[in-house]
């Protein structure tokens, strides 16, 4: 029966594996193998050199540090969030849910944006105590940290409130028969059953933050890998050394995500496959209510702060929010400008094309790995998993060189040179769509895969096998 079991998730899994090659590794190898050939054939010297350099060594133990401080951050705000929203129902609850998962939209250096607007010299906070300090560069380490934590934090909010949902109360009311008390019950019943969850949430965080560009470029925190990656790869053209430097971060986040899974990922508790009594938050009012939907007005105002400056600048008259509190002139001009060039409509249409197309895409192969990894017994199954997340470890630019190399190879063979429909679809220069499509599938595929993973080690395999024994 084992063996049946077995066999029957081998074609599926050796159809994915061939997928992810085709469309991750490939392009990874194109990028990499520059660390390792050069005109020579085979050398270590490039990965050598990244070592000997200090500043590249601090560059990468700073993203490191900012990648802990972040995820450690997000669970300390989204975890109590989260434990609130399920335990309890008051007024304002269903608006603020939502309200919280809104600094989700945009990423961090949009955040970084605003944040230099209140936090800058010149900026919002200085202006209202009559001061000059550079809040920012004063603690870029922790503007930084802050910043990435309070845009990624709904990533651990989501998995935690899933994780929580999953949990059968009747586990928690057996131990509270006991005479268990309420945070002992937390500490030792119920948190180690949302643990998938939330380890699916804090990979996501952790390497989306060990390997997050925008936010520490904007704050001008530039001793950290993302940075450096971005600058090497300006040489990419004349040098190997920039593709050293990016097999050393990828290597970095495959090791720290194994780390990760060894200590946290591997335990998980499968519910009944129904539960056994059905949890009613408990309704507050008066205080108790207000008590209970402080967290969510706090950490709500502070993670839309920065994109309330984004806000502001955008309707300000250029120089007139210098030293100021708010702006002097408010103007709908830089909209009616935006929105009236030519190419604005074109693009947001283009866009929503691209990321339906790529979602779509991820639906499928995400959902297929989570199967792999939770439910079959196939020994590449492990691999297969990590495999799926290192897109998030891979910095952007290094997947569109790979991709322009693929496209180039493609768009040179003599059957795509002598057709228009094939030189249309895999040469960038004339139809960037399918390599953008596949671009946006591969980048966001570990989202859908940790998000699924966590849903099906929560599920009980119970409904599985009696469909499997139905003959299904």
């Amino acid at each position: 029966m084992r063996s049946m079991k077995t066999n029957r998730w081998l074609p599926l899994f050796v159809g994915v594996t061939a997928i992810l090659a085709v469309l991750f590794l490939l392009p990874i190898f194109l990028v990499v193998k520059g660390g390792f050939w050069d005109d020579g054939g085979f050398t270590l010297r490039h990965l050598a050199s990244v070592f000997r350099n200090p500043i590249y060594a601090e560059g990468l133990g700073n993203s490191v540090l900012i990648a802990c401080g972040t995820t450690a951050l997000c669970l300390l705000v989204a975890l109590p969030l989260a434990w609130i929203s399920h335990r309890y129902d008051f007024p304002g609850k269903g608006l603020f849910s939502a309200v919280v998962l809104v600094p989700m939209i945009l990423p961090p250096f949009v955040g970084a944006i605003g944040m230099q607007q209140i936090l800058g010299r010149y900026g919002v906070l200085n202006a209202a105590l009559g001061t000059s300090v550079d809040w920012l560069g004063e603690a870029r380490y922790w503007g930084v940290v802050a910043i990435q934590a309070l845009a990624l934090y709904p990533v651990v909010y989501l998995n935690a409130t899933a994780a929580l949902a999953n949990v059968d109360p009747a586990m928690d009311e057996a131990a509270a028969n006991l005479g268990c008390p309420a945070w002992r019950r937390f500490l030792r019943v119920t948190l180690p059953l949302i643990v998938p969850g939330l380890f699916a949430g804090c990979t996501i965080v952790f390497i989306w933050s060990f390997t997050e560009l925008g936010a520490p470029l904007m704050l001008g925190y530039t001793t950290c890998a993302s940075v450096q990656v971005f600058d090497a790869l300006k040489e990419i053209g004349s040098s190997h050394f920039p593709y050293a430097l990016v097999f050393v971060v990828l290597s970095a986040s495959v090791l720290l995500y194994a780390l990760g899974r060894l200590a946290f990922g591997r335990r998980s508790y499968a519910m009944q496959g129904k539960a056994a009594t059905t949890f009613k938050p408990r309704r507050l009012r008066g205080g108790a209510a207000c008590l209970a939907l402080l967290p969510f007005l706090l950490v709500s105002g502070l993670a839309l702060l920065p994109h309330l400056g984004v806000i502001l600048t955008s309707l300000s008259r250029p120089g007139s929010w210098y030293g100021t509190v708010l702006p002097h002139v408010l103007t709908l001009g830089n909209y009616a400008e935006a929105l009236g060039h030519e190419m604005t409509v074109a693009s947001i249409r283009n866009s929503l094309l691209f990321s339906s197309a790529a979602v779509l895409a991820n639906l499928v192969l995400g959902v297929a790995i989570a199967f792999l990894v939770v439910r079959s017994k196939l020994r590449g199954a492990g691999l297969l998993d990590a495999l799926s997340m290192i897109p998030l470890a891979v910095p952007g630019l290094v997947m569109a060189f790979g991709y322009l190399a693929i496209s180039s190879w493609l768009s040179n063979l003599g059957w795509v040179r002598s057709s228009a429909a094939w030189t249309a679809l895999f040469d960038v220069r004339v139809n960037p769509t399918l390599f953008l499509v596949v671009a946006y599938a591969v980048r966001r595929l570990p989202y859908m895969v940790r998000s699924a993973v966590a849903g099906l080690q929560q599920t009980s395999e119970a409904f599985e096998e009696a469909a499997w024994n139905l003959g299904a």
